[in-house]
């Protein structure tokens, strides 16, 4: 038996929420998956007392500082605290912030919690996410308008995926596959290229379902039994064959993973129906 690993602790110091750094932080963890983490926030940073007790937490611990100031002072005072008290530290902000300067020869606005502006890119978001809820499930007659459809059996995570993609712009419908019940007729009139199959490994989905069950007092115990689902997984793939879709296994992806390699895939059939 190996012995337990000593929990590296990640400060995540900011001059506003914290949460452009709670959000690298996260894929950072990712990428150690058997290094156990304690995260320690410090939002709302304003002065030098603030960062002097932030290090002082720190200090002769297993620990990285991770801030995003946008006050140069404040980095520069970081850095030597950092230094003077031999911690590891990462400064998300100010290195881009002082290239993007450079290349722009503009001079950065340097205002804590600052927001994207309300620009067209962010109205199609929105759009996009409103458009994902009002045509969940094979709902109305979104297929047509929609930028891609998914098709899948239940809880292959078509819901919260939609509505992700929504998030990167983009129009997204589901249609479910459900045993015994025949999909759409809009969903073999629709353009074939904008249609993605989504799939997923039998027992995978059988616990997701049973813990979908048990949360619903143990009612419909069929929908997670196992000889169900691989009749559902099977109508599934036969439809997929039938619409002629790529088909991606979503067992072990995460919503983001997932999203983006349907981008990617839609991306790629788009450019080789066009290549001459």
């Amino acid at each position: 038996m190996s012995p337990a690993r000593e929990i590296v602790e990640l400060h995540i110091l900011s001059d506003s929420t914290g949460e452009t750094a709670a959000r690298l932080v996260l894929a950072l963890e990712a990428q150690f998956p058997e290094q156990p983490f304690e995260e320690v926030r410090h939002p709302q940073i304003r002065n030098l007392d603030d960062l002097r007790l932030a290090v002082s937490r720190a200090k002769g611990r297993p620990a990285v500082m991770v801030y995003t100031f946008v006050d140069r002072e404040l980095r520069e005072s970081m850095r030597a605290l950092c230094r003077s008290a031999r911690l590891h530290y990462a400064d998300l902000l100010g290195h881009p912030i002082d290239s993007i300067a450079k290349v722009s020869g503009m001079t950065a606005k340097m205002k804590p919690g600052a927001r994207p502006p309300l620009n067209s890119a962010y109205f199609k978001r929105m759009e996009a996410i409103e458009f994902a809820v009002k045509f969940d499930d094979g709902v109305g007659s979104g297929l047509r308008a929609a930028d891609l459809v998914l098709v899948g059996v239940s809880r292959t995570s078509k819901t919260p995926l939609s509505i992700y993609l929504g998030y990167l712009g983009h129009k997204a419908a589901n249609v479910p596959v459900v045993k015994g019940i025949a999909p759409p007729p809009e969903l073999f009139e629709i353009e074939p290229l904008k249609v993605v199959g989504l799939t997923i490994d039998a027992e995978r989905l059988a616990e997701i379902r049973s813990a979908r069950v048990q949360g619903m007092g143990g009612k419909n115990r069929r929908y997670a039994e196992l000889h169900e689902i691989y009749d559902e997984l099977e109508e599934a793939a036969a439809l997929h064959r039938r619409l002629g879709c790529p088909v991606i296994d979503v067992t072990g992806l995460s919503i983001e993973e997932t999203a983006h390699r349907v981008v990617r895939l839609l991306d790629r059939r788009r450019q080789e129906a066009h290549a001459p």
